[in-house]
């Protein structure tokens, strides 16, 4: 095991650096770590950018930089279906030849929306850019305002229906190709997931109906929204830093969240939030019961303590690097609130986030300590902390 988890982090550090050298030596980015923090933020699907006019880049940079999110997606895919300890606990009892039919999957359904795309009116190649970074959900376009550019409604539900996709488990996907939709239904965390997008959208569309054309606008934009920030995609098809703070702060409040396990999502995950709110539930009723033995029940199986353990560990380090890595960006003189913002965005691998390192440029004018920290913790959000902080202790090194 220590082999694997050492392998696995020097391999994806070994790749962004390789990814680099096409973005330095293309001439389009100023130095070095620029190159590597585009790289890192491509390949952990972060989606942030230290690009100013991404519109100038060549196409065939700009199809390595949506191929690189593409890439990094089906490794995480691959990663922890392979290495299940990787993520703290054992999520699903795949096995291995999973990794093949869940990567088939995965690039199924990005052709899918790359055909779907290309039929309601993208040109292909922006068709094909878009679907990497959708089904992998980081989040880099290669237009300038982002998917706001196409100014096209069904280009917007299409992005927003496989960003939603993406965050949702594929090994639940796998069980409706095989006839299980009903298993699904009963996915306590696919119901979660489900039940917060329905509900933020719909308040957001609400909250923002008075200064749309329309409700359907209102709704369309919500809905992209919500699923670009909790999927961890990070597309954005409006300045929503102009909407009501209602709506505002719903978004901010989705930073938190993440997708599913079994995605390429990043953030906490929404199964670590159902398994805490269980807990919660139980230390109440132990305060009136003080005799009763209370178990978690996930989707009709008893947890165990251990979980709950790794869970409660997972949050607690996920939001200490949070903190620290605000310290970081705030050292460079930015406010509280752009530091916070830029440390989610990066611990939880969302890329364009609020305050004043906005969707449209979050990141170019850090200097280089900054943007060579962030891409350290962009790499933790990814590899979910765990083998990351492994391999910094002595335990971890002894025969």
């Amino acid at each position: 095991m220590k082999r694997q988890f050492s392998l696995v982090f020097f391999a994806w550090i070994g790749v962004c650096f390789l990814g680099a050298l096409p973005f330095y030596f293309s001439g389009f980015l100023p130095n070095f770590t620029d190159a590597v923090f585009e790289s890192v933020s491509g390949f952990t699907t972060t989606g942030a950018t230290v690009l100013a006019d991404i519109e100038a880049l060549p196409h065939w940079l700009l199809f390595w930089r949506s191929l690189t999110q593409w890439l990094g997606g089906m490794g995480v895919l691959v990663t922890f279906i392979l290495i299940p300890s990787l993520s703290g606990e054992e999520l699903y009892p795949l096995k291995k030849r999973a990794a093949a039919v869940l990567s088939l999957i995965y690039a199924a359904l990005t052709a899918l929306e790359f055909l779907l795309l290309a039929i309601f009116g993208m040109g292909w190649f922006d068709a094909l850019t878009h679907s990497f970074s959708s089904m992998s959900t980081g989040g880099f376009s290669i237009r300038n305002n982002g998917v706001a550019y196409y100014n096209s409604p069904a280009v917007e539900w299409i992005c927003s229906g496989f960003m939603f996709i993406a965050g949702v488990n594929l090994y639940l996907i796998w069980l409706v190709f095989r006839g299980k939709a009903n298993l699904v239904m009963r996915n306590s965390e696919a119901r979660t997931y489900t039940a917060v997008v329905i509900t933020a959208a719909a308040v957001i569309a609400v909250a923002i109906f008075p200064e749309s054309p329309s409700f359907s606008t209102a709704l369309r934009q919500a809905f992209f929204q919500v699923t670009s920030i909790i999927s961890t995609s990070g597309f954005y098809s409006a300045d929503y830093g102009l909407w009501p703070y209602l709506a505002q702060g719903i978004l901010f409040f989705l930073l938190f969240s993440g997708g599913c396990r079994g995605s390429s999502a990043g953030g906490v995950k929404v199964i670590r939030y159902v398994i805490l709110s269980k807990q919660a539930w139980n230390e109440m009723k132990r305060i009136i019961y003080p005799r009763g033995v209370f178990n978690i029940r996930f989707d009709g199986k008893t947890g165990n303590k251990k979980a709950v353990h790794g869970v409660i560990g997972f949050v607690f380090l996920y939001f200490f690097i949070v903190f620290l890595a605000a310290l970081l960006v705030s050292s460079s003189g930015a406010d509280v609130f752009t530091s916070f913002n830029t440390a989610l965005a990066c611990q939880g691998n969302i890329g364009p986030v609020m305050g004043n390192s906005g969707a449209f440029m979050p990141f170019p004018d850090f200097p280089a300590y900054i943007k060579w920290g962030l891409c350290f913790v962009m790499l933790m959000g990814r590899l979910e902390l765990w083998i990351v902080f492994a391999l910094f202790t002595k335990d971890f090194w002894r025969r």
